[in-house]
């Protein structure tokens, strides 16, 4: 019998750019051999693997994720516009070939099972509250309303994919390491690290400007 979690999947590389599970990325299609490789996806199941490819090592990751095709337009010159939505994670096992465009033999990869459901519920709804103090303190420093989406994921998993998905900066590095992660618990850890240092440097950042604020003789 097949092994089902495992398949070949054509592969796009990407600089610095990392799909997370559920997260919406649109591209721009104009190289030849991934206009064939698109042609070859529409033909199929529309899926196709997104994996970071990192310019100044020159390496391809060994984890991406799976892009389906949700939309797609192609314009009389052949360029394609396409937008695709993340699905599962996998892990490259093997290139099998490398033209006209890669393939290789991909496995899925899942986060382990969940020991004590409440906990990491419990540090979802602390992830969550850092993350709104977040977006809260960068819209006063910036005089702009920020708000997070309605949709944003309350389910742990799909919280810390979000999260990771939409870190800001050049972070490539650190989302990479989140993708690969298998622990729910151990990526929303690390987002909690990171996102409570952001408010940290964010809270300074807003005394100090109101302190200023207040001892600035034009505001008197």
């Amino acid at each position: 019998m097949a092994d089902l979690s495992v398949r070949e999947l054509p592969l796009f590389p990407l600089p610095d750019v990392v799909l997370f599970p559920s997260d919406v990325l649109p591209l721009h299609i104009f190289e030849s051999r991934y206009r064939m490789m698109l042609q070859s996806v529409l033909e199929t199941d529309r899926r196709f693997g997104i994996v970071r490819w990192d310019p100044d090592q020159q390496t391809m990751a060994a984890v991406g994720c799976c892009a389906e095709i949700i939309q797609h337009q192609t314009g009389d010159d052949g360029r394609s516009n396409i937008v695709t939505l993340g699905q599962q994670r996998f892990r490259v096992l093997n290139v099998t070939r490398e033209t006209p465009f890669r393939s290789a033999m991909v496995s899925w990869i899942e986060d382990d099972p969940v020991d004590n459901i409440s906990e990491l519920q419990s540090l979802a709804a602390t992830v969550t509250q850092a993350l709104k103090d977040v977006v809260e303190l960068t819209g006063k420093l910036t005089d702009s309303k920020s708000s997070l989406p309605d949709d944003l994921p309350d389910l742990p998993r799909e919280l810390s994919f979000w999260i990771g998905a939409h870190l800001g900066g050049p972070v490539a590095d650190q989302q990479q390491d989140l993708l690969e992660l298998t622990s729910t618990r151990t990526r929303l850890e690390q987002e909690f690290e990171m996102l409570d240092e952001t408010r940290r440097q964010l809270a300074a950042r807003t005394v100090l400007r109101d302190t200023l604020s207040e001892t600035d003789p034009s505001n008197g």
